[in-house]
């Protein structure tokens, strides 16, 4: 019986690990609950997540591979995964062993169709960085590309040896074990596996694919082009392939080296206020966002003269661009509806609109979710930015933790770019704590927001008003309602004294009128103080006006 492939046995023990895991989930979650054993379950619970997570570590870092881009994945899965697996999964860095450069080399020289000796003037042997998809090497043009480029120092990046056959091996156990998970109701009830694993796969496939990339980094280029804050690596194309990418040399001072950055005069509080400014930009202003900004891919460039960041003699330097987060319209749409429901402190159309963009699956328990939303506006919702940046972080914390409970409960699943979104910004928020412990991310994030609402004011100002002439329309029909119900009683063949019942339904009216215009009275004034700052005339008239259904909620009606 011949050996059993490499790539064969790879995928046996993926799938062997996910066979162990899917055993004790039955036992514990299944089984034991329905003898009567479910506190054995609760108490166990933490640990065996944190335990779990603590062996796919282990497994990721023994396969390298894909696995390692796995448990980055899970790690930012706060939708799905309980905090014990993602807490674990956050500290997995893609670092593996360098491969040997004859590999390199030969893989280099086949893609690129000529010997390297030609294609470069020099390579340097030992990598600049070594990656689990692939590993950089420093090297320099030859006279020809030289003088066609004007580029002398280069970075070429090289796929590992044989890694598309890992990674679609990788795959292929993904998707199996994704398969054993739509069979059992307790997962496929909360979570679309097979719909994550095909995200993931699509995203690996990109990263992969080095021509994919260099498109990214001369859209990101374009992006910025004329913006003196923000520097990018220039392609040379004529040394690019799927599987090789060669760029200009930009390696600088890293971002959170304050030390370095302090040495060369530049102050590190700064830093993270351009950063923060350049990351948002890209959210609101481009569509088109850097989605894995840690220390190893944003240089901070010294500088002289002209054409640096507000004159401060730096510029910000973006690499490697395989991991990128789209913001389309529909999701740019589903956003300014999310706005809109938080701005009216609307749990039920917060969950209406998390429908419409693909957060829920369709077995969510959206009351379950609109409870926990009320309890969140409840708790913050009357808070402005300013306010809320001023909250006990141990509060933050307690409620986020009690928050998250209920949300991973549900079937909530954050489509692809928003999580990079979300991804892109959680890094920058922490990267900038990194360089300024002063560093708010709610003031970054503020003027971005007050045009955002800015620029949508008119839809919500035209949805809020659709949703209060619809609620006015209904309630005052309702008494032309009760009439005809009340008349076609008289009408029938049933007789019976209705006297005491229309004066009984006169007053619920008058009541329910009155009740009407005290909640548009509140709506309108809620409203008109939302829009004092974006729109300051119509936020006023709307004040002014709402004295009107005050005034009857007071008064009208009266017995």
């Amino acid at each position: 019986m011949g050996a059993v492939s490499p790539h064969r046995a790879r995928y046996r023990r993926i799938i062997a690990f996910a066979a162990r895991q899917l055993v004790q989930l039955w036992w514990f979650e299944l089984f034991l609950p329905r003898v009567g054993l479910s506190r054995v379950t609760e108490r166990s619970r933490v640990g065996r997540m944190q335990r779990l997570a603590q062996r796919f570590h282990v497994l990721a870092i023994e396969l390298g591979g894909l696995m390692i881009k796995v448990g980055q994945f899970l790690s930012s899965r706060l939708d799905v995964l309980p905090p014990e697996i993602t807490d674990e999964l956050a500290g997995l860095q893609d670092e593996v062993p360098a491969v040997s450069f004859a590999d390199i080399k030969a893989l280099a020289e086949a893609e690129l169709g000529v010997p390297l000796e030609r294609a470069f003037a020099w390579v340097d042997e030992q990598p600049l960085a070594a990656a689990s998809l692939g590993q950089v090497h420093r090297a320099r043009l030859s006279a020809l590309d030289a003088a066609d480029t004007g580029l002398g120092n280069v970075v070429v990046k090289v796929q590992r040896p044989g890694i598309d056959e890992i990674v679609a091996t990788d795959l292929a156990a993904l998707r199996r074990v994704a398969g054993w998970l739509r069979r059992i109701r307790l997962v496929s009830s909360r979570v679309d596996a097979p719909a994550l694993v095909e995200e993931f796969a699509q995203t690996s496939l990109e990263e992969i694919d080095y021509l994919h990339e260099a498109a990214n980094a001369e859209r990101f280029a374009d992006n910025f082009a004329d913006d003196p804050r923000v520097n990018t690596p220039q392609i040379v194309w004529e040394r690019v392939t799927r599987r090789v990418l060669t760029l200009s040399d930009v390696t600088a001072i890293k971002i959170n080296d304050g030390t370095a950055l302090r040495a060369a005069g530049i102050d590190p509080t700064e830093v993270a206020k351009v950063f923060a400014e350049v990351m948002f930009d890209q959210v609101f202003s481009h569509s088109f966002v850097h989605a894995d900004p840690h220390p190893g891919n944003i240089f901070v460039t010294p500088a002289s003269g002209e054409g640096t960041a507000a004159g401060t003699g730096w510029r910000l330097t973006f690499v490697d661009f395989g991991m990128m987060a789209e913001v389309p319209d529909g999701l740019r749409d589903g956003l300014r509806t999310l706005l809109i429901a938080v701005a009216g402190r609307d749990s039920k159309g917060l969950v209406d609109s998390a429908q419409e963009i693909g957060m829920l699956l369709p077995t969510a328990d959206t009351l379950e979710l609109e409870r926990a939303l009320t309890a969140l506006f409840a708790r913050f919702g009357g808070m402005g930015v300013a306010e809320l940046s001023k909250v006990d972080p141990k509060e933050f914390s307690a409620f986020a933790a009690e928050f998250g409970d209920v949300v991973r409960s549900l079937p909530l699943q954050l489509p692809e770019d928003m999580l990079l979104l979300i991804r892109a910004v959680s890094l920058t928020s922490g990267m900038c704590s990194g360089l300024d412990p002063a560093f708010n991310v709610w003031d970054a994030a503020e003027p971005y927001a007050a045009r955002l609402i800015r620029d949508e004011s008119g839809n919500v100002v035209q949805e809020l008003a659709r949703r209060a002439l619809r609620t006015a329309d209904v309630t005052w029909r309702l008494p032309q309602r009760i009439d005809n119900v009340i008349t076609s009683i008289d009408n029938g063949t049933v007789t019976f004294d209705t006297s005491r019942l229309e004066r009984r339904l006169d007053i619920v009216m008058s009541i329910g009128r009155r009740a009407v215009a005290a909640v548009l009275f509140a709506g309108m004034l809620v409203g008109g103080a939302l829009l004092l700052t974006p729109l300051p005339a119509l936020g006023a008239v709307l004040m002014i006006v709402s004295a009107a259904p005050l005034l009857y909620a007071l008064f009208g009606g009266r017995h």
